[in-house]
């Protein structure tokens, strides 16, 4: 990738001679690169915890699914009050900083950490961490980039952010291959990551103040959240997100079928990051060629189909990678896609409440979902409760292509433009297509 020049105010990038390479801002090259380290970071992890929890400490699925379930759904409790702050504060890079800073706290709190209720406290504060920084930083992201290619920005901040949770289990897997059951050494190495992704934040990501309008009012923000541009997407994020479990479900499903080695368990987590990563920038084009809505709802098709391979009976290799590759194509098509698409419908003073707003519901549901479907194992089995769940995500999916049926249409969004500030500084991605091939 490339670093531009200042773009020239009012310039049309698609409209210059011989231009074909769409222009990301270098603000979303640097918060990726943030989220690259503390992906390292959290991902490692992440991808020792179901393990961690069920053979070092000896704790039942049931328990994991409380743990899985806060993972999921702890960081709501802060979401949309972290939207807001940087919304109101006009100071969104600080607000984020704050988030960062507390998720990095947290690794050192691991290492004492030794009961159910010790790694419950341990883990709600590092998703309080990431509740209170992810709105501000996608709504960062937003203002940064050219409305009309959201979907690429936000793509390419998530093929960032998923190199770091790629090479995060590779790091605790190598760690716990030098020195078995040290996960002492896994959360240390965790922490430095973190440190890192807090020193560029500080000191290289710059601090974009938004224009002064005065105080933003509550009441403005609770209209722009429960109006109707905004209600349709939130109902169906949060349907499809009931039927959404988190990734270690699926991998001890696998797991519990093909009977390979602990040791190996982390490197679940690089073939997803690996697909994830691969397909960001592509699902990302497509989304805003196509619709984000369409993209978000064929997200979780993937998803489906990735639940019915972990549920077959006949396992292997071939059927690991394909539940992988399933489950890194949900990602790319939803995670960003879904930032991407209710940006476009809240206007710019309210963005960072509007991200905030679908990701809260989206992470209560998830939370919701991962207790039930815990129990739902326990009593059911593995493979009953994976198709159960592959059948009632079927029925999300369709209810939510109803709910987001016309809701790509130009009139249906508000209207929002990048400045030339916000467009300044400008970064050249290879292989992500010509610019005219927006659709918009």
């Amino acid at each position: 990738m490339y670093v531009s020049v200042r773009d020239r105010p009012g310039a049309d990038p698609a409209g210059e001679p011989g231009r074909r390479l769409p222009r990301v801002g270098a603000t979303v090259v640097l918060l990726g690169v943030v989220s690259l380290l503390t992906d390292v970071s959290s991902e490692m992890i992440a991808a020792v915890l179901p393990v961690y929890l069920t053979a070092e400490l000896g704790l039942g699925l049931l328990a994991y699914g409380v743990v899985d379930g806060l993972y999921q759904g702890a960081s709501a409790l802060v979401r949309i009050f972290g939207g807001y702050l940087g919304d109101r504060s006009r100071r969104p890079k600080w607000v984020a900083t704050a988030g960062y800073a507390l998720s990095a706290a947290s690794r050192l709190a691991m290492l004492p950490a030794h009961g159910l209720g010790a790694v419950t406290a341990v883990v709600t504060v590092d998703r309080l961490g990431k509740g209170l920084r992810t709105a501000p930083r996608d709504a960062l992201i937003a203002d940064a980039s050219d409305p009309r290619r959201l979907g690429r920005a936000f793509g390419l901040h998530r093929t960032l952010d998923t190199i770091g949770a790629a090479a995060g289990p590779l790091v605790a897997f190598s760690l716990l291959w030098f020195v078995p059951g040290s996960y002492s050494t896994v959360f240390v190495a965790s922490f430095a990551f973190a440190v890192l992704g807090v020193a560029v934040m500080v000191l290289l990501v710059p601090d974009r103040r938004g224009r002064s309008m005065g105080a933003l009012p509550v009441r403005r923000v609770l209209r722009e959240l429960t109006g109707p541009k905004l209600r349709r997407p939130l109902v169906a994020a949060g349907v499809l997100g009931l039927f959404t479990i988190g990734d270690g479900f699926i991998y001890l499903s696998l797991q519990d079928r093909d009977q390979f080695a602990a040791s190996y368990f982390p490197l679940l987590f690089v073939g997803t990051n690996v697909a994830y990563l691969t397909l960001a920038i592509p699902l990302g084009r497509l989304a805003d060629r196509l619709g984000r809505s369409r993209v978000f709802v064929g997200g979780h098709l993937a998803l489906l189909i990735a639940y019915l391979v972990a549920a077959a009976p006949v396992g292997g290799l071939g059927a690991t990678v394909a539940a992988l590759v399933l489950l890194g194509t949900f990602y790319a098509a939803t995670d960003g896609v879904l930032a991407a698409l209710v940006s476009r419908r809240v206007t710019s003073d309210a963005r960072g409440s509007g991200i905030a707003a679908a990701q809260t519901v989206v992470v209560i549901a998830r939370f919701a979902g991962a207790l039930a479907f815990g129990s739902l194992w326990q009593l059911l089995g593995r493979q009953e409760a994976l198709c159960l769940l592959a059948g009632l995500l079927m029925t999300g999916v369709v209810m939510a292509a109803w709910l987001l049926s016309g809701q790509d249409r130009p009139g249906s969004v508000a209207g929002t433009t990048a400045s030339a500030a916000d467009r300044a500084g400008a970064v050249q991605v290879p292989g992500a297509g010509p610019a005219a091939e927006d659709g918009r």
